[in-house]
C-alpha cells in the first residue's frame, strides 16, 4: 500500500485541523488504517486506527473525545480531525497500514508536520 499524507500546518491552540492520507496500491478491505506522530526529541506514538472494513475506531488515552479518524470508501482516503489542539499536539503526523492478520504496521506515509501554538 501507497500512502500520501497532507493537510499539516499552523494552527492556534484550541483550533481544529483535518489531515488526510490518499492510499493506493491495493483493496483496503482487509486493513488497519492508522496515524501516529512523532514529536520533536520523542518516539513515534500511536494516535488512532479504523479497521475499513467496519469503520471500527480505537484511539489513545491523550486524543479521546478531540481527534476523530475516519476513513472514505470511495476515495480511498483516511482522516484525521483534530479539535481543541494543545500545544503538545505539535509533531510530525503519519498515516500507516496493516492487513488485520498482521501486528505490525508496514505500510509508511511520508508524515505532514502539525504546530500548534499557544
Amino acid at each position: 500500500v501507497q500512502l500520501q499524507a497532507s493537510g499539516g500546518g499552523l494552527v492556534q491552540a484550541g483550533g481544529s485541523l483535518r489531515v488526510s492520507c490518499a492510499a493506493s496500491g491495493r483493496t483496503l478491505s482487509t486493513y488497519y488504517m492508522a496515524w501516529f506522530r512523532q514529536a520533536p526529541g520523542k518516539e513515534r506514538e500511536f494516535i488512532a486506527r479504523i479497521r475499513w472494513s467496519t469503520g471500527t475506531t480505537y484511539y489513545t488515552d491523550s486524543v479521546k473525545g478531540r481527534f476523530t479518524i475516519s476513513r472514505d470508501n470511495g476515495k480511498n482516503m483516511v482522516y484525521l480531525q483534530m479539535n481543541s489542539l494543545k500545544p503538545e499536539d505539535t509533531a510530525v503526523y503519519y498515516c500507516a497500514a496493516r492487513d488485520v492478520a498482521t501486528s505490525d504496521f508496514d505500510s509508511w506515509g511520508q508524515g505532514t508536520l502539525v504546530t500548534v501554538s499557544s
